[in-house]
């Protein structure tokens, strides 16, 4: 293992990579770890994950609990894989080398890494597009040149906080936070008059497979979005910090901004179902028609600070997976070249791609699954464990963890090849074959179509498949 040097203070480099955090540079509270998971948040987009809810023809009670149920429950789920941070002061693709061996880890890692490249890619994108959308509407241009400078600044904002690392970013989205948060209490009065319960609570009731596909959708737009890179924000704490506090702080991070800001999109949605519509269709500009001209500037500074504040944490953590996965380099130059993969996929996103983002929603999607079925193996190791990790074993081949463990391959293998089955993916038609085992559900014209049972069969398959194979070798490892 390399030894790497401290973090340092706001605007040094932290040279730290997949090493363990070494005792003296252990330091926090597990509160801190609220402003960077909200910060990551606070975007708007929350609201129109609301009118997505909503899309699944269900009532506003339905949506609400689903709401509820995918946002808490996703967020704890985070929380408990943040713990292991805590206990072995490393990075979460790391950590789970001893559930998949040091070697074998390479499978999840590569996974995790093309998933956090491609939401960076995608919140870059929306970013550039937000600004350049408000600033159309305010008649200050919005072609390709307001474009390809908002797309600069945007970029220079994300890179710079990956590559000099966690004291900055830890910094910037306790700022982000605060500011978010202003401006989205204001937005909310601004547009508190465009809501009409009467008209809300009439929707009629739906099906229980819209029920489920609302939980799903907000559960992985939410929780579920972050939980492989849960551990990398908690591994500076002390061994001695509490493991609840660990837990409850990313679980409220994680939960408390959206579910306000997706309660205020079923609102939003359910009193006027245009809006609802025009929402699905276009985001931003939908929920920038509804402010006065003198608010579109501060609308446009929290729509960019969510979305960088998301970004931010994807391009840490995407380069802590390539160095998990098992690249030569440092810290640094790993979140620098994802930056780069970022920055040219961002041009391509926004001046030569067509239909690009229903291609990669689809695509994520596919990586959502397996990513699952990992989270799934990661949480039944976390609950088998009941010591520390082992820090030297993490790294050595030949040590506890071993060098590849073929049963929780194996169960990867299935619970993404029964999660693929369950999804209907018709965002790319590449992508058509998925949904293989949805005729007991309907097939993939019927009700359940598109509820994503996949996702969460897949989480199940691997929490249950790790607790049935691999309970003993668990013990072993830890001498029980």
């Amino acid at each position: 293992m390399t030894e790497q040097a401290p973090a340092g203070p706001q605007g040094r480099v932290e040279t730290n990579g997949i090493n363990v955090i070494a005792e003296g540079e252990r330091k926090g509270r597990p509160h801190d770890l609220f402003w960077p998971w909200t910060a990551a948040s606070i975007s708007v987009f929350g609201i129109s994950y609301g009118a997505f809810a909503l899309s699944y023809g269900i009532s506003l009670g339905q949506a609400v609990v689903a709401s509820v149920v995918g946002i808490v429950g996703a967020g704890l789920l985070a929380g408990l894989v943040a713990t292991a941070g805590k206990r072995g002061s490393a990075p979460t693709l790391v950590l789970s080398r001893a559930a998949f061996g040091v070697e074998g880890n390479r499978v999840p890692s590569a996974v995790s890494w093309l998933l956090t490249v491609g939401w960076e890619t995608v919140l870059t994108s929306l970013a550039a597009l937000a600004t350049a959308t408000v600033f159309r509407e305010l008649g200050w241009g919005g072609g390709d040149v307001t474009l390809a400078i908002a797309l600069a600044v945007v970029v220079v904002l994300i890179v710079a906080g990956g590559v000099i690392g966690f004291d900055l970013i830890m910094r910037v989205q306790t700022w982000i936070t605060g500011i978010g948060v202003a401006l989205t209490a204001v937005y909310l009065v601004l547009v508190l008059d465009r809501i009409d319960l009467g008209a809300a609570t009439a929707l009629p009731s739906g099906t229980t497979a819209g029920v489920v596909g609302a939980i799903v959708l907000v559960a992985t737009a939410t929780g579920l979005g972050w939980i492989n890179a849960a551990a990398d924000y908690s591994r500076y704490l002390p061994r001695g910090a509490s493991t609840f506090g660990v837990a409850a702080w990313t679980t409220a991070g994680l939960s408390v901004a959206n579910l306000v800001l997706i309660g205020l999109g079923l609102l939003l949605a359910g009193s006027d179902p245009a809006l609802g519509e025009a929402i699905g269709l276009d985001p931003i500009g939908a929920l920038a028609s509804l402010l006065p001209t003198w608010f579109l500037v501060p609308f446009v500074v929290v729509v960019v600070l969510g979305l960088v504040g998301g970004a931010l944490l994807d391009i840490y953590s995407s380069g802590l997976s390539l160095l998990a996965l098992g690249l030569p380099v440092s810290r640094p130059v790993a979140a620098g070249i994802d930056g780069l993969l970022m920055v040219l996929g961002s041009v391509y996103v926004l001046f030569f791609g067509e239909d690009f983002f229903g291609q990669f929603q689809g695509f994520l999607i596919t990586l959502g699954v397996p990513i699952s079925a990992w989270a799934g193996i990661m949480l039944a190791d976390l609950l088998l464990r009941r010591g520390d990790y082992d820090e030297a074993a993490l790294s050595d081949r030949s040590g506890r963890y071993g060098a590849v463990r073929w049963p929780t391959l194996g169960v990867m293998v299935v619970g993404t090849a029964v999660g693929w089955g369950l999804v209907t993916n018709t965002y790319a038609g590449w992508l058509s074959w998925q949904g293989y085992l949805m005729g007991p559900f309907g097939g993939k014209e019927g009700e359940w179509a598109f509820a994503a049972i996949g996702v969460p069969v897949a989480l199940a398959i691997g929490f249950a498949g790790y607790l049935l194979l691999q309970r003993g070798a668990v013990a072993r490892t830890e001498g029980r």
